[in-house]
């Protein structure tokens, strides 16, 4: 592929986004396929599974450090993904599914990553009991390793919605918050579920190696929040055409500069370059925060009146500029509104303009969907699952990828706060709807998928 050459004027404004605007690549992952590694022996199905990230990711991370130097830019996160373990241990006689999970967790700490994606299962039309045997294990399996994130995908736009894994999966957010009570629930911060799950996607904690892809690859995650505030602050009080032209060569420069990382990390490692994932993913810095892109549009504090309307220029804007900078945008791409990991959210939500369902509204044309949202406690299992269902609904009839990372925090009720640290940040707890939606929940069945021919 032939690479155009960068711009004095392009390299300063570059150098600008990083040393005042927050621009950073947010993740390089590598992701592996597993199918290779699967025994009915489940101990030497681990032992592959071992053996094999360590022989391929054994460099990831000094080179990842390598080019941040090279390059000046700063990467956050070196992270793998791997096959959606359900496919590669449901061979296996027993059913120990943690023990492969600590091998991926001894893998990941061997290799130096900061987490391995793909505990996952992919059930949007049925289960197979390697699915259930793994989805009974994540509780356990995610209270009990340290950098293992897991993901479960329950309904598609062509599927439906399995509402039998749907009604499972609330029990088993519910379970992984008592297992990690200790810690505010953080079990579940390394847990989603989604409606339309992508097979490239870079972020954790739902990246997997989808079964279309090759042996081995390169993804790339970059994140620039700061840079595109500063576009839309620069532009003004322009009209909305204006801005999303602002906004969209802010994008397009933060793609080139993923492109040309990633594939820098490509030709090192001598891996297949992926795809460049332009998802704006905010983090509780000050100056990295969507939420603040959102108010200098002009709403006082985002979950007001006008925040679904300015969110969908948003992320239509980041995606049409990362289109227009490469050929591989990929992954996500679009706008993340993670409510503890983004300062503006939790000041919305802590001071009562962000409520649950203007967030939920708000899924409808952000990146993903709810995200890193804390609940009370004693939030029921069921309610839970309501919850889930109500965003895949959203994402198998828009045709869109949604997702639920939900922390019922143990011990917490309305009002009260959690801390996670790091890049998941704090967050206050949210209210929820008091009326059950248990009966609801327990039909059971599937969802029938939306009709194609009669879209209006």
């Amino acid at each position: 592929m032939t690479v155009s050459r960068f711009s004095p004027q392009e390299i300063l404004e570059t150098i600008r986004m990083v040393q005042m605007e927050n621009l950073d690549i947010r993740t390089i992952t590598m992701g592996i396929s597993l199918r290779d590694c699967g025994d009915r022996d489940i101990r030497r199905s681990a032992s592959h599974a071992y053996d094999k990230i360590c022989r391929l990711a054994g460099s990831l991370v000094r080179t990842g450090e390598e080019l941040a130097a090279e390059y000046g830019v700063p990467v956050i996160n070196k992270r793998i993904s791997v096959t959606p373990a359900s496919l590669v241990v449901e061979c296996a006689d027993q059913d120990d599914y943690p023990l492969f999970a600590e091998a991926l967790d001894r893998a990941a700490h061997e290799v130096g990553v900061n987490f391995l994606g793909g505990y996952s299962a992919l059930v949007q039309k049925g289960m197979t009991r390697g699915d259930r045997m793994l989805i009974e294990s994540i509780p356990a399996v995610l209270a009990g390793t340290q950098r293992v994130c897991a993901s479960v995908n329950v309904g598609s736009t062509k599927a439906g919605i399995n509402m039998d894994a749907v009604a499972q999966m609330g029990h088993v957010i519910a379970d992984t918050a008592r297992r990690t009570a200790d810690r505010d629930g953080i079990g579940c911060a390394k847990l989603v579920v989604f409606c339309n799950a992508v097979d490239d996607n870079p972020f954790m904690a739902g990246a997997f190696h989808g079964i279309g892809e090759p042996d081995c690859v390169i993804n790339v995650g970059v994140s620039g929040p700061g840079a595109v505030l500063s576009a839309v602050q620069k532009a003004g009080k322009a009209d909305f055409g204006a801005l999303a032209s602002a906004i969209k060569r802010a994008a397009f420069k933060i793609t080139r500069m993923g492109e040309l990382f990633g594939r820098a990390a490509s030709r090192r490692l001598n891996v297949p370059f992926g795809i460049v994932d332009l998802s704006l993913a905010p983090t509780p810095a000050q100056g990295d925060s969507v939420a603040r892109i959102l108010e200098a549009m002009g709403l006082e504090q985002v979950g007001t009146h006008g925040s679904t309307a300015a969110l969908a220029l948003l992320n239509d804007a980041v995606k049409k500029g990362g289109a227009m900078a490469s050929s591989y945008v990929g992954g996500l791409s679009g706008a993340f509104i993670p409510v503890s990991e983004d300062i503006g959210m939790i000041e919305a939500a802590a001071s009562g303009a962000l409520g649950f369902d203007k967030l939920e509204a708000m899924t409808c044309v952000c990146s993903v969907g709810l995200d890193m949202i804390a609940v009370p406690g004693d939030t029921p299992a069921e309610t839970l699952a309501a919850i889930i269902a109500d965003e895949a609904a959203i994402g198998m009839i828009n045709r869109k990828t949604t997702a639920v990372r939900i922390i019922p925090a143990p011990g917490k009720a309305v009002g009260d706060t959690v801390h996670f640290g790091g890049l998941l940040g704090h967050a206050p707890v949210m209210a929820l709807h008091a009326q059950s939606s248990r009966a609801f929940v327990e039909r059971g069945g599937r969802i029938p998928a939306p009709i194609q021919a009669l879209n209006n």
